[in-house]
């Protein structure tokens, strides 16, 4: 489904209030997606960047040229598709001030819910000379690139930072300021003497991997499996940075869609439960299915979930044997065998 979101960025080209972009200029697209046909005589070279690996599979299936981290540098022009995270909205935004020239245009759209409008009225109290219109229920702000724009960047540029001495982080990831207390339950729960190969699915910035390797010494080797671009390039400084002697190997996959290729004696996961702002039970029902195939006969499944999520059923129709170890408050650690 396309994001109406998507439309409402577009628009002030359709309409004809901004130029549209000519044959040879380039553009930089942050955060984006598919969406409806370029307006006719949009004619500019598009990077399109996108670290979620379900969102970036089929803008490349459609030929679009497009990368999972920004690059480049003097951009006639950005575009900006706001999501669901402040950080990386305001990062986006920083990428896009560093990376195009002087004078060009940089467009933002995005629903109320996005934070456009607290964004738009940052800009404008920055000095930004920042115009906006409303359209398919969001709303789409653009301005130009000003000299000066360090005051912008002190503002909205972010930094990794250190969890507990150990976990390097960005925002815009999951539990990117904390160590999320399912993963953390689950930690504890992780056990002592394994001595195979595992796979985590859904890794994060590596924080379950490390709890693994530090239980079990002896672990052979963990394989990383992440849809988001950013996070698995900071487990991999995690994990270079709390077990060097580890053999680990690292996949950006989408669980849901591209199966697991290899077979393991343990499976550990705090699956996405979300897709967008509404839960989805059917995101970790995915990864169960993926954790079957992935397990060899006598394999192990250790998950967390939040207590309310109906993940039993599945476990039971694709595992020889499943149950529940422990819960608290909010989360449920379950096991299976296959």
């Amino acid at each position: 489904m396309i994001r109406d979101a998507i439309k409402t960025l577009f628009h002030p080209f359709a309409i004809g209030t901004l130029p549209l972009p000519a044959a040879g200029s380039r553009v930089l697209f942050l955060a984006a997606e598919t969406g409806p046909r370029l307006p006719e005589g949009f004619e500019a070279e598009i990077l399109n960047v996108q670290p979620l690996r379900p969102l970036f599979r089929p803008l490349s299936l459609s030929g679009a040229n497009v990368v999972p981290e920004v690059e480049g540098e003097d951009y006639d022009s950005a575009l900006i598709l706001l999501g669901k995270h402040k950080g990386d909205n305001e990062n986006n935004l920083a990428e896009a001030l560093t990376r195009v020239r002087e004078g060009g245009t940089i467009v933002l759209a995005g629903s109320k819910e996005d934070g456009i409008q607290p964004l738009r009225k940052q800009l404008a109290n920055l000095g930004f000379a920042v115009e906006h219109m409303p359209k398919y229920h969001g709303v789409v702000a653009w301005f130009s690139r000003p000299t000066d724009v360090s005051a912008a960047l002190a503002k909205f540029a972010k930094q990794p930072q250190l969890i507990d001495g150990q976990f390097e982080t960005v925002p815009g990831t999951f539990s990117h300021d904390r160590i999320d207390a399912g993963s953390e339950l689950l930690a504890g729960r992780l056990p002592q003497d394994f001595d195979g190969n595992a796979a985590d699915l859904g890794a994060g910035w590596g924080y379950l991997s490390v709890m693994l390797k530090q239980a079990s010494p002896r672990t052979n080797r963990i394989d990383l499996f992440e849809a988001d671009h950013r996070a698995l390039e900071f487990a991999r400084k995690n994990l270079g940075r709390n077990c060097p002697d580890l053999q680990a190997r690292y996949f950006w996959q989408d669980l849901a869609a591209e199966p697991i290729k290899e077979k393991y004696d343990l499976v550990i996961m705090n699956p996405p439960f979300h897709e967008g702002h509404a839960a989805d039970p059917a995101l970790g029902q995915a990864f169960i299915k993926a954790a079957s195939s992935a397990l060899r006969i006598g394999g192990q499944l250790l998950m967390v979930a939040n207590r309310g999520l109906p993940y039993e059923q599945t476990l039971a129709t694709e595992f020889k044997e499943s149950g529940e170890v422990c819960r608290n408050a909010r989360f449920k650690v379950l096991h299976a065998r296959k």
